[in-house]
């Protein structure tokens, strides 16, 4: 009995065994379930084996896509070139531009463009400066602007257009795009077709591809080309194009005086404080909810006045602040104003939360 049960056990198996190669050899996809893990395997070439089936199709009928539409090209390429290629149709005066930067911009790049509270400064500096080294004693060190650096005003305004205002990105129109760009220009004194841009001047399309941005050929030279690396080679053998006086010094260097910052800055609030003992702990008792959701959403900006807005534990700062009254506050905490977004960007809060924490900042600072 014990050999025919072996005879009909290996019977079995090999019935088994013949079914499932005959299985493997009519699969499409001619693989092998002999991997380590009990996956598949399928030949490759010369013998290599791998856990994917590999595709013998033929290429060309294989389908890519198609070729975009005239309109689906139209949407995608947006770009501003110098030479007027995407340029909108539109128009705006200086006068509008200096109302849309007031109301949009200056709280983060400061009046006129005169920078501040860590953004880029706008207006302002010289083509001349750019060429001064920082050690050079008596000379400004190098002021990048936008009237100062910026080689051609498309960029500018393509930025602004797909960027600007930081809390409501691609809201300007063709106009306030016109009228922002006009406002810069006159800021930083930038003449077209040498006529001084005053309150009343217009910009618009035709007249935006005569400006000529003072630092337009102030860059590297072309290294496209097959002068490229000659150009190269010609702009670094004279130290005047990069701010050296003299002959470029190759050892002993250094020898120069460097102007080194002679002053702490200590107008900060909360005011840093002398004391290197660790804070005595303190027994107020667990957070209250307003608190946790001001470390965690408003924190980051009101912690400090860095970022331009009223600090925590500043009762000048924000009796300024609540002159307006609470309801006025609460509105423009909920619903955004200059550069603060809508709810300070935690747009997951409810309006109810926002107040609690604006009267846990308010609270705080008295």
């Amino acid at each position: 009995m014990f050999k025919l049960n072996n005879k009909l056990i290996v019977a079995s198996a090999a019935l088994v065994l013949s079914s499932t190669l005959a299985f493997a050899g009519s699969s499409p996809y001619n693989g092998k379930k002999d991997a380590l893990d009990g996956g598949m395997t399928y030949p490759r070439a010369n013998g290599v084996e791998t856990a994917y089936r590999y595709n013998t199709q033929p290429m060309k009928k294989l389908n890519y896509g198609r070729v975009p539409t005239k309109n689906e090209l139209a949407a995608w390429d947006v770009d501003m070139m110098p030479d007027g290629t995407g340029f909108p149709e539109g128009s705006g005066s200086v006068e509008e531009g200096d109302a849309l930067y007031e109301a949009q911009c200056a709280s983060c790049h400061g009046e006129f463009g005169a920078g501040g509270k860590g953004y880029p400064t706008l207006a302002g500096g010289s083509v001349d400066s750019l060429k001064n080294q920082r050690t050079c004693p008596g000379k400004d060190a190098p002021k990048r602007t936008f009237g100062s650096y910026w080689p051609q005003v498309s960029t500018f305004m393509w930025y602004i257009r797909d960027a600007m205002p930081y809390a409501n990105p691609k809201s300007f129109t063709n106009d306030q795009l016109y009228a922002m760009t006009a406002y810069m220009l006159a800021a930083n004194e930038i003449k077209i077709d040498g006529e001084e841009l005053d309150d009343e001047y217009v910009l618009d399309r035709e007249k935006l591809m005569k400006v000529k941005m003072p630092n337009r050929d102030g860059f590297y030279p072309n290294i496209d080309g097959p002068n490229g690396v000659e150009n190269v080679r010609k702009f670094f053998a004279n130290p005047k194009n990069y701010g050296a006086v003299g002959t470029r010094c190759m050892k002993d260097c250094g020898k120069e005086k460097v102007m080194r910052i002679g002053m702490e800055i200590t107008n900060v609030v909360p005011p840093y404080s002398t004391v290197r003992d660790l804070p005595p702990e303190t027994t107020t008792g667990a957070k209250s909810e307003a608190e946790k959701m001001y470390d965690t959403s408003c924190a980051v900006c009101h912690k400090t006045d860095a970022m331009g807005a009223p600090a925590v534990g500043d009762h000048d700062a924000w009796a300024t602040v609540m002159k307006q009254g609470i309801d006025k506050v609460n509105h423009n905490s909920i619903n955004g104003i200059g550069g603060m977004p809508p709810k300070g960007g935690a747009m997951d809060l409810t309006d109810q939360q926002v107040k609690d924490i604006v009267k846990f900042m308010v609270e705080s600072s008295k």
